[in-house]
């Protein structure tokens, strides 16, 4: 596994697995080992917000092309409809509260780290995370005020 280097970015993920649908992070790693060759998230976010670590902080995933070097990946279970099809935004409260803990702890760990969703990335052409992540983290501060 190659080092993943100094942390300067955080980037949250779907799985883009249907809404309400139970997947595993041990499943999507195995998914991950048979397309990449590796798992590609640090932490997997089920939908009861249980956290799974899935890299070392100090290891490299395989999450945004071409730019994984010093780049957390969280990726939460959901991110599409039931018709598996439309990306949808289907975090759970249990999820949010959870995802909104890993990236306190990350600004905490690492002070001016970027925060974004997959789809903020230069040329991604994803919906992934299926949220604005920047237009959540200004509503959760709002709301904390």
């Amino acid at each position: 596994m190659t080092a993943l280097g100094p942390v300067k970015f955080l980037t949250i993920h779907c799985a883009a697995t249907p809404e309400g649908r139970h997947v595993s992070a041990d499943q999507i790693s195995q998914w991950d080992q048979a397309r990449f060759g590796q798992t590609s998230y640090h932490w997997v976010i089920e939908l009861d917000g249980s956290t799974h670590r899935t890299l070392r902080d100090d290891q490299k995933g395989a999450h945004v092309g071409g730019a994984n070097t010093g780049n957390i990946g969280i990726c939460y279970v959901g991110g599409v409809s039931k018709d598996n099809k439309t990306p949808k935004d289907t975090r759970t409260d249990a999820q949010k509260a959870s995802l909104l803990t890993l990236i306190r702890t990350y600004q905490e760990r690492y002070p001016g780290i970027v925060i974004r969703g997959h789809r903020d990335w230069p040329g991604v052409k994803k919906a992934c995370p299926s949220f604005d992540v920047r237009q959540w983290l200004k509503q959760v501060e709002t709301d904390h005020v």
